[in-house]
């Protein structure tokens, strides 16, 4: 049973205002990180992450909009299907443009996560940037095509073909990202003795590197190959999600989750553990005998 165009629209509005608001309460808890950061952190992550917001808050304000118009204001002269089938007007060219460049910037985060994450490989970035340039390309151009259609016309052959190539090349893009950032993470961890541990980072790499962007890129373009009107939907949610997995990426990084392996985290306790002995030794002015410290460490495997 296909999906309605105004139920699609409705489900895209409810879903694009909780992400919304999932993303809103991730910015808070980032920029308070961030305001404690120096140097590049914080010149190029904040300004980075407010401009998520400012393109997501935009872009569910025009939903807001679109649905007063739709099943409020505009009711009476036009039905809301007949309303959000309207390809050509200038609410729905400026959301999809909004969305549009969300996704740019989350592809061009991508490829910079990648060209750091890879030792600054050029081998790594101009593929990457020659795929961002081309996505630019498609991207603006179709949306150049939609403000010139005519009111109440479809979309043409040519504008489907845009989209297509635009959705395919963001899919590519963050697909092989993705896997270049935990194939270069393993190889990094692939002699240490740490068993099934040593995978562990493997993992928090695909789903930090935006896995869940990735799923949702990849199901837009099924449902527009298909020509369900979930497309729309997904589309709506789009924009949230590449704020939310940005911010999602500096928490891990801050609070530094699956990042010490078993072995760093034992070095660590003894390092610890040694120089707070030194300074008891030093302070209370007694000498001290060598002593061992053994440290035994149950992992959570075993249960």
């Amino acid at each position: 049973m296909a999906i309605p165009m105004d139920m699609a629209a409705l489900l895209g509005l409810f879903l694009d205002a909780l992400l919304y608001g999932v993303f809103f309460t991730l910015y808070c808890f980032t920029l308070f990180i961030l305001l404690k950061k120096t140097g590049i952190k914080r010149q190029l992550l904040l300004p980075v992450a407010t401009l998520l917001l400012c393109i997501a808050t935009a872009h569910l304000i025009i939903d807001f909009v679109r649905a007063l118009d739709a099943f409020i204001f505009k009711v009476d002269a036009i039905g809301a299907s007949d309303y959000y089938a309207n390809f050509a007007s200038p609410l729905f060219v400026a959301s999809t443009a909004l969305c549009i460049t969300q996704t740019i910037l989350a592809d061009a985060i991508v490829v910079w996560r990648c060209y750091m994450l890879n030792d600054r490989s050029l081998l790594v970035a101009i593929p990457g940037c020659i795929i961002l340039l081309a996505s630019i390309a498609t991207g603006f151009y179709g949306i150049g095509s939609l403000s010139r259609a005519h009111p109440l016309s479809n979309i043409s052959l040519a504008d489907y073909g845009c989209i297509a190539t635009f959705d395919t090349l963001t899919v590519v893009l963050s697909v092989t990202s993705t896997s270049l950032n935990a194939w270069r993470i393993y190889r990094t961890r692939y002699f240490m003795p740490e068993g099934f541990a040593a995978f562990l980072p493997v993992f928090v790499a695909i789903i930090e590197s935006g896995a869940f962007y990735s799923m949702s890129i990849l199901v837009l373009l099924l449902t527009f190959f298909i020509g369900s009107n979930a497309q729309y939907t997904m589309l709506d949610i789009i924009t949230p999600i590449v704020g939310i997995t940005f911010c999602l990426i500096i928490l891990q990084v801050h609070f530094d989750v699956g990042g010490n392996s078993p072995a760093e985290k034992l070095t660590e306790a003894r390092g610890t553990l040694t120089s707070l002995f030194r300074g008891r030794d030093v302070q209370e002015g007694f000498s001290m005998e060598p002593m061992t410290v053994q440290i035994t460490e149950e992992s959570a495997f075993s249960e």
